[in-house]
């Protein structure tokens, strides 16, 4: 119980739904209301709503040790007077808790000081963002405010433990207490409630008045619905709105004629790229913010997560999402002939190639997953025309090399490492701020790998913390004075990101930036460079590119994803009388090294149907059951299958004898220390293995004739690993039991559409919601 007597003043929506949240939560030991509506006052009553209640303030309101004020903004100078009057009759001490609801605040403040003479320092201005179609006492709802924002306005006259206490009251009913200036509050309000609300007025007014009004309104679609359903609202209420926050309204009515003159430009000159750049834009932002602030994945689609009992002012950031599981019961057998998702890496590459090649880029195989999207939207907010993707075709007018525009607000990777390193290389070299972000895993990956050689570069950028991780903070040439310089950097450990950022840094750069790595990594960024007219000298290890050129648009073909069909490879190697068909699978000789791993274990794969897609050879891959036995992998091998060791430590369990791994320490470094999180999902299944510093030492428990159970069942947390996750679904086909895989839903970063295709060929999965 947070207070003895709470006094609300209004019982329309707001006033009621808390109300009734306080009593269903005993959060008051008495609860009176004050309204002017008599009939209100007789229902809240009836209902066991409220204590007592009265049109009079002064009827009600002794003892009370917090009042709250829910009434029409213009009202609320009048109930000011009205407490004022009645802390001077004593019925309410001074320090009596005063605060409301308005959706404006700089009146609200205005009226305070007026009524008070001295802002009381128990005032707390507040904000619930929550509403809904209906309105009054009775269609008030307790949870109305659960998972829904509160802001809160600290003014300095304020004592820190009255916001605490009316923090507190709203955290009790359910809202997420954030806090914002006065003047930030009216201004952000003023564009994201106030304007719509203005607009929807405007436009009914507008159709009303039209002579075919009737016909309008007859044959309007869900779109006209939909937009002008606000209009609905009480008109009394929006009227006080608008006149209370003038300024700020204004401002943002200013700005969206500006915005409106500017498309009307379009569609008169009949602009078709700059004008399907603002409407792809607009679009792809509109999902954008919606999953940051949900925290859902890009592949899931807004409607699912949106609270559907209510339309909410703050709708775009309600979410029940979860984390969710797989549950694989074993099966022994698998067949079938699949084509996986394209290749992820280049996915990435062609979205940002294509943005700086002067021209239009037509990508066909798209991988549609978490990562490669982050890319795309990160280029769509920094100015770039993007068509679609759809159905993995995606078409990009490119800006050239000196045409990103600066993002209004900061980029967001979500869980590409991919995208944070390698635009990290681009942005170091333009000419303005940048901003860089991602999801709570990605923000603890380190980022100083890149950040170094770029500084050496002549780049200035901030990493965050000891550990220099996420957020990146990029100053712009504009502000440091000078471009970057080439330099020759020799890579202390071959890192394919590493080397992409800085090769894509040194397109900027003053003179030749050569990268020097110790093993030979994957090559797409300087294939794929070569393929947009850039030159490119590759000696051996040695890359190096000269400042100052330009991409020419050229049309990509992406094929499959080697890393994806490496859990298909190894679920047909370790199950029983199986065989798969994965078809045009990229072959680049710098991404092979998964086959080669498994050939020298014994794997039975065969190539077939081999050619070339987009510049790089591609093939049919055949893999049928096989007894495989346990290797030292060799460590020119590890850079050529970084990504695919999750699930070649599933293929070493199965095999005879022992798997010894060093030359790994990249490993400790993805969306997880791969090395010890399978390591530990291992030992739960029942396999024996040894953590070293650079590697991990696996006691096979095959017998070289059989295909029988290595793992048991038991319960796996892939701490929100996508290739963790799959990794131990493969497990599952040489298990004594089911396994339990917590915590997949970033499977759809680099696999959209595994579970389903593993089902396709034989294996029992079947995704739980959390």
């Amino acid at each position: 119980m947070l207070f003895e007597q709470v006094c609300i003043v209004g019982l329309g929506l707001i006033g009621a739904s808390l109300a009734q949240a306080i009593r269903d939560r005993q959060l008051a030991a008495k609860l009176v209301a004050v309204d002017r509506h008599a009939p209100s006052i007789k229902s809240a009553i009836e209902a066991g709503v409220i204590d007592k209640g009265s049109d009079s303030l002064f009827e009600v309101v002794a003892g009370s040790d917090c009042i709250i004020l829910a009434v029409p903004v213009k009202a609320v100078g009048a109930v000011f007077a009205d407490i004022n009057s009645a802390m001077q009759q004593g019925l309410i001490t001074t320090a009596c808790l005063i605060s409301d609801v308005s959706s404006t605040k700089q009146n609200v403040v205005d009226a305070a000081q007026k009524a008070f003479g001295q802002l009381p320092t128990g005032f707390v201005p507040a904000h619930p963002i929550a509403g809904a179609e209906q309105s009054g006492f009775h269609a008030r709802r307790s949870d109305l405010f659960v998972n829904h924002s509160l802001i809160v306005c600290e003014l300095k006259s304020t004592t820190p433990k009255a916001i605490a206490q009316i923090s507190q009251l709203w955290q009790s009913v359910g809202a997420t207490v954030m806090k914002m200036d006065v003047a930030h509050h009216d201004a952000v309000l003023a564009y994201t409630s106030h304007l719509p609300h203005l607009l929807a007025f405007n436009l009914v007014e507008q159709l009303a008045d039209h002579d075919d009004n009737m016909d309008i309104f007859r044959y309007a679609a869900g779109g006209f619905r939909d937009f002008t359903r606000i209009a609905a609202s009480d008109p009394v209420m929006w009227h006080d709105i608008f006149i209370a926050n003038k300024p700020a309204l204004l401002n943002a009515l200013d700005e969206y004629s500006q915005y409106l003159a500017k498309l009307r430009r379009l569609i008169q000159d009949e602009d078709s790229t700059q004008l399907l750049g603002l409407l792809g834009r607009a679009q792809s932002a509109r999902k954008h913010f919606g999953h940051m602030l949900t925290g859902t994945p890009y592949t899931k689609n807004l409607t699912e997560i949106s609270n559907t009992k209510t339309n909410t002012e703050n709708s775009m950031a309600t979410s029940t999402h979860a984390s969710s599981a797989y549950i694989i019961t074993p099966s022994s057998t698998i067949n079938g002939t699949i084509a996986v998702p394209g290749d992820k890496s280049i996915s990435h590459r062609s979205i940002m190639f294509g943005s700086l090649a002067e021209g239009v880029t037509r990508v066909s195989g798209f991988l549609e997953g978490e990562d490669a999207l982050a890319t795309l939207q990160a280029f769509r907010d920094m100015g770039v025309t993007i068509e679609g993707p759809e159905n993995g075709n995606v078409v990009i007018h490119g800006v050239g090399i000196n045409g990103l525009k600066p993002s209004r607000t900061p980029l967001y990777m979500g869980n590409s490492g991919t995208t944070m390193r390698l635009l990290s290389g681009i942005l170091a070299a333009q000419s303005f701020d940048s901003v860089l972000t991602g999801d709570a895993s990605l923000s603890k990956r380190p980022m100083e790998r890149v950040a170094k050689p770029l500084r050496e570069m002549g780049a200035t950028l901030q990493t965050t913390g000891e550990r220099g991780t996420a957020p990146i903070s990029i100053t712009g040439s504009d502000k440091r004075g000078s471009k970057l310089h080439g330099i020759t950097y020799d890579m202390p450990v071959a890192s394919a990101q590493v080397k992409s950022c800085l090769i894509l840094a040194g397109l900027w750069a003053e003179g030749k930036t050569t990268v020097i790595q110790p093993e030979i990594s994957r090559d797409h960024t300087e294939r794929m460079l070569s393929a947009f007219g850039y030159d490119v000298e590759v000696e051996g290890n040695t890359i190096s590119v000269e400042g100052g050129g330009k991409l020419t648009a050229c049309d990509i073909a992406v094929p499959a994803d080697i890393s994806s069909a490496a859990f298909f490879m190894v679920a047909a190697s370790i199950a029983k009388d199986s065989q798969i068909t994965i078809t045009q699978v990229g072959m680049n000789p710098t991404r092979t090294g998964i086959i080669d791993i498994l050939k020298l274990m014994g794997a039975d794969i065969s190539l077939s149907n081999e050619t070339f897609v987009g510049g790089e050879p591609v093939a049919d891959i055949t893999i049928k059951s096989a007894q495989l036995k346990g290797i030292t992998i060799p460590e020119a091998l590890v850079p050529l299958a970084i990504d695919e060791f999750p699930v070649l430590f599933v293929a070493a369990s199965c095999a005879q004898g022992q798997t010894v791994l060093t030359g790994a320490k990249e490993l400790r470094v993805k969306e997880s220390d791969r090395i010890a999180v399978m390591a530990d999902g291992l030992t739960q299944l029942g396999v024996d293995c040894t953590v070293t510093e650079d590697g991990i030492i696996i006691e096979g428990k095959g017998d070289g004739q059989s295909h029988q159970a290595v793992f048991g069942g038991g319960e796996i947390y892939s701490h929100h690993d996508h290739r963790i996750a799959m990794s131990f679904s493969v497990a599952s086909l040489r298990a004594t039991d089911t396994i339990t895989i917590q915590g997949v839903e970033t499977v759809n970063t680099s696999f959209p559409g595994f579970a389903e295709l593993a089902n396709k060929i034989g294996m029992n999965l079947a995704t739980r919601q959390g």
